[in-house]
């Protein structure tokens, strides 16, 4: 459910964000913050849903998924292809988050 709850949260930032990018840099109306506002909001709701003792934890293990999602906008959504080291780079911090997330806690 943690996998899940952390697409969510990287899909609401990384849009959030994209407002705010699309606003200062790409002159789009100031009226495209509402709605990166409301995504930004609804990413760091969603982050406290994720079992976790500490924040800092879960924000860490977020870290990899925010990365891999990124990888995946600037993809999908701004049509820049990733190239072989954006690729290797998402594996390791996915596999960074995976250490995060699994491993035992003593």
């Amino acid at each position: 459910m943690a996998f899940l709850i952390y697409i969510g949260a990287a899909l609401a930032e990384i849009g959030g964000c994209f407002a705010f990018w699309a606003w200062l840099r790409m002159d789009r109306p100031a009226w495209w913050l509402v709605p990166g506002i409301a995504s930004l909001c609804l990413f760091a709701w969603l982050l406290t849903l994720v079992e976790a003792d500490h924040a800092g934890r879960a924000y860490a293990a977020y870290g990899g998924i925010y990365i891999v999602s990124a990888i995946g906008w600037m993809w999908l959504v701004e049509g820049a292809r990733p190239d072989r080291w954006d690729l290797l780079g998402g594996f390791v911090c996915l596999a960074g988050a995976a250490v995060i997330l699994g491993g035992p806690r003593a």
